[in-house]
């Protein structure tokens, strides 16, 4: 049956889980009444490439073209090459341990005499050391994996140089201000992959016969892939119309001049999705007149046309509808463990169902993000509420309770919320998001947040310099990023922080005391996980915008004709940045697999560095600070324990008796009991069950306080913000 949409995510982005894109879009056409299908030709195009058929297919195809001289070959590609039957024998089993359907194989993939190895096992980690005796399925998933990883080498070297897991001829699209070098790529003779691509493409057009193509392109390692499906969908189906929209147009392609893009597609829609897609569907059947489109470029009289109908509004994030994954392979997905951080893995192993709690930045004034533009600008919650309807719906069609929400930055109040109403529906899930690293997030919160099923967050730390983060205006500070740090790890929630270098001004001692700070962290223990990456100017960053007040300048003022997101500049006063990359991600490295914290912070590079500033116990000391949160009258009050038992026992010194209440708390993992006055102790275990958190009403401190006086008990502060009392959030009684 013929449809409207066909939603499309081009090759490649994650192997563990759907690209959410096209599902936000079908979730909202659903609820339009557009019927639509969508495919994730990444999953597809890798199942078909690791598959026996398709090693079969890879080697014959190596052969054939080295017929001549396999000198020309490396020694690891001759290996691999030479161990082709043992591939060919091991590949669809490992595929089918890797998707969850074939777990006892781990067992004989840990013996290590069953998977063909190349040269990404020279550098294997120690495994017992990284999983123990118990982590058999993560210590065989990281085999397997480094095993796909040397059949990508292979693919890179001997058939298609453009290759990779997770994104694919990345660097045609990357700083492209013109159009040219992917133009005449695009003219070339299809590409291993890009036969494999087209294969599959030409299998669902027949089927589903749409009226128009949207091709969701999020990152730069997918725009070749979707010029390549619009240049072939325009020359085989020419009557069907391509649009293409994400996140790599939203930002690289804001400005673009240059006709031959629409020999490709016929639309680029910006920003939010839903409005454009609705109205360019409308426009093709008639209902709509050319100037009612909505933030889209096309191709008029020859000349690059935007045309945008201010009258017609965006949908609110109520009306949207629950993203939908129907029409997935999502029992197909592979599981991947590329590097030995349970932190890190999060974002290759797993099926994770993706939503997001706001859209927008509820923060928006970091300067070297693209606060100019609406994705971060416009800032709209979801009600808690709706939320969790969402996340039932979602977990009723997928099977799965994992959720990634995709937030630029979750606010603190609604992820309170959000963690409230999933423990009063007694939801099982498991999820993580990315965060500020604000003060909001206490101790008190961070157990709310994991009492409720969060097992990571992630936020940026950026530049671990004072100085900087007030330049970048993030808002915090190094020491108070550790005590929140603090407050994660403590609860059981795994912390991976974004980290920068390069930043305007920057200059070498600070990034080597930058490199310090986050290396206290790790020895202190309250970061997991991290990832550097160099500054990149953006044009629509306000350090992009007005580089002057950075003491930076551009290094050009040409617009180009293409992509015009990153913007090449010149740093007169920082340091030369890109010498300290490599060294700055090997200690990285090193710090997650807990080795070689104690190295002198000079061994990491190959040039003289300046001796850090920061004294050696800066984050020690940071974390003895009591930054306990002041608690307002308003401050919430929350049980989420069981009720205690109560008992009255008697207590006596130098022959003085009285009687005491000894209340006794039940934990999944302990018990707990405190010794109070008898009339408090009573009024307490009266009080708990009207805190609950399954009760609707929400009690404030305020509120607890004259429950308290009006039980005729003296000294409120006295008793609540005593000893026994600041002991029982551990038994679940909770101040957020």
């Amino acid at each position: 049956m013929p449809i409207s949409v066909y939603l499309v995510t081009p090759p490649f982005t994650q192997l563990n889980t759907p690209y959410p894109a096209t599902a936000y879009l079908k979730g909202f056409l659903n609820t339009r009444g557009i019927s639509s299908f969508q495919s994730d030709l990444g999953i597809e195009a890798t199942l078909a490439i690791f598959s026996r058929k398709g090693l079969t297919k890879l080697f014959d195809t190596i052969d054939s073209g080295q017929s001549d001289s396999k000198e020309t070959l490396s020694l690891n590609a001759r290996r691999i090459i030479t161990l082709k039957d043992d591939y060919l024998q091991s590949i669809d089993d490992v595929i089918l341990f890797l998707q969850g359907k074939n777990p006892t194989l781990a067992h004989l993939i840990c013996k290590r005499d069953f998977l063909p190895e190349a040269s990404r096992f020279e550098q294997l980690d120690d495994l017992v050391w990284a999983f123990g005796s118990m982590g058999t399925q993560d210590k065989a998933k990281h085999l397997a994996t480094l095993y796909l990883e040397d059949l990508s080498d292979l693919i890179k070297e001997c058939v298609d140089e453009h290759f990779g897991f997770s994104r694919y001829a990345e660097k045609l699209a990357r700083s492209a201000n013109s159009f040219d070098t992917l133009y005449d790529t695009l003219h070339q003779e299809y590409t291993y992959i890009d036969e494999i691509l087209v294969a599959i493409l030409e299998e669902r057009m027949n089927t589903l016969a749409p009226t128009l193509v949207a091709l969701s392109v999020p990152f730069p390692g997918n725009l070749y892939t979707a010029l390549r499906c619009g240049q072939w969908i325009k020359q085989h189906y020419p009557s069907v119309k391509v649009a293409m929209g994400g996140g790599f147009p939203n930002t690289e392609l804001r400005s673009l001049t240059d006709p031959r893009v629409f020999e490709f597609v016929d639309f680029i829609t910006l920003d939010d999705g839903e409005t454009p897609i609705e109205n360019l569907v409308h426009f093709l059947e008639g209902k709509k007149e050319v100037t009612e489109l909505k933030r889209t470029f096309m191709l008029r009289e020859g000349v690059v046309t935007y045309i945008n109908n201010n009258s017609c509004a965006d949908y609110k994030q109520g009306q949207v509808g629950t993203p939908d994954y129907g029409d997935f392979v999502l029992d197909k997905y592979i599981s991947a463990i590329e590097i030995v951080n349970p932190m890190h893995s999060l974002w290759s192993d797993g099926r994770w169902n993706k939503l997001t709690m706001a859209h927008g930045c509820y923060w928006g004034k970091c300067t070297f993000c693209d606060t100019s533009l609406d994705y971060i600008r416009l800032y709209e919650p979801v009600t808690a509420s709706l939320l969790c309807d969402r996340m039932e719906e979602q977990i009723a069609q997928t099977g799965q309770n994992g959720f990634h929400f995709v937030d630029e930055a979750a606010p603190p109040a609604l992820m309170r919320a959000l963690a409230l109403e999933i423990i009063r529906r007694k939801l099982v899930v498991s999820w993580w998001t990315n965060i500020r690293f604000e003060k909001s997030f206490t101790r008190d919160l961070c157990l709310l947040l994991k009492a409720s099923g969060c097992i990571g967050v992630s936020g940026g730390l950026e530049v671990a310099s004072d100085r900087l983060l007030q330049l970048i205006q993030k808002g915090i500070t190094v020491s108070q990023v550790a005590r929140v740090n603090k407050h994660f790890t403590e609860a059981g929630i795994m912390v991976h922080a974004y980290l920068m270098y390069g930043f305007p001004t920057q200059t070498a001692q600070e990034t080597i005391d930058s490199l310090e700070m986050v290396r206290q962290m790790f020895e202190a223990g309250i970061l997991q996980s991290a990832f550097w990456h160099q500054f990149t100017m953006t044009a629509h960053s306000p350090v992009g915008l007005e580089p002057e007040k950075f003491k930076v300048r551009r290094q050009s003022e040409q617009v180009g004709t293409f992509a015009n997101n990153d913007v090449d500049h010149i740093d007169p006063t920082g340091a030369e940045h890109p010498a300290f990359a490599y060294g700055l991600k090997k200690s990285l490295l090193n710090f997650m697999h807990g080795s070689c914290i104690d190295y002198p912070l000079h061994r990491w590079f190959d040039f003289k560095t300046p001796k850090t500033t920061i004294a050696p116990d800066y984050i020690v000391k940071s974390l003895e600070v009591d930054d306990g949160a002041i608690m307002k009258p308003t401050t919430r009050i929350t049980w989420l324990g069981k009720q205690p038992e109560l008992t009255v026992v008697s207590k006596s010194k130098k022959g003085q008796h009285w009687e005491m209440a000894e209340l006794t708390f039940e934990t999944k993992k302990a018990s707990h009991a405190i010794r109070v006055p008898v009339e408090e102790g009573q009024w307490l275990a009266k009080l708990l069950p009207e805190l609950s958190v399954h009760n609707q009403k929400i009690w404030t401190r305020k509120e607890v306080k004259e429950s308290y006086e009006s039980a005729g008990l003296p000294d409120f502060e006295l008793f609540w913000d005593n000893k026994p009392m600041n002991t029982l959030y551990k038994a679940g009684l909770l101040q957020v």
